[in-house]
């Protein structure tokens, strides 16, 4: 998978993401704009786990994605 279109295709990856992370605002997700780092550091700093563990948590998110 290609992180490249989902950041392309941000807006129609935003529902997903809220389902996954409900903590996470519309107002973040704006800002994250499809930036995996910006998105990890979200969640990171929302859910206080570690960064090993929000990039796992991403990349089980990104592999059930339909691209």
């Amino acid at each position: 998978m290609n992180w490249d279109r989902i950041e392309g295709n941000w807006k129609q990856f935003k529902g997903n993401m809220k389902e996954q992370w409900g903590k996470i605002t519309d107002d973040d997700l704006d800002v994250i704009a499809g930036k995996r780092d910006q998105l990890a550091g979200r969640i990171q700093e929302t859910y206080g786990i570690s960064k090993d563990e929000a990039e796992r948590q991403i990349a089980d998110w990104e592999a059930r994605q339909k691209l």
